[in-house]
């Protein structure tokens, strides 16, 4: 099988993956910032602002464009700021906001 089909099957997959979760409703830079922190929180409590931004998922999106989609996540529900701590860190919400 040629690589671009193997790679056509793969993206097939992860968009069926994608719609199954509800993450279709995300611009393709805001699932990137949520895949990249479900991935720190594998191994980290609470995922920091600056975690994210050096993360290889996201680390060329511009600043600008990251603060937005991280604000936009916020308000759909699917990351919430750390209760009680300070700013930039936050957590993954498991069943956002509809």
């Amino acid at each position: 099988m040629p690589e671009i089909s193997k790679l056509t099957e793969l993206r097939k997959l992860l968009l069926g993956m994608e719609r199954s979760l509800g993450l279709q409703e995300l611009s393709h830079t805001e699932r990137d910032i949520y895949y990249a922190a479900s991935d720190i929180a594998k191994t980290e409590k609470q995922i920091r602002t600056t975690g994210l931004m050096e993360h290889a998922l996201v680390a060329e999106v511009s600043r600008p464009t990251f603060f937005r989609a991280l604000k936009s996540l916020v308000e759909k529900g699917y990351l919430a700021p750390s209760q009680g701590r300070s700013r930039g860190l936050y957590e993954i919400n498991r069943k956002p906001n509809g």
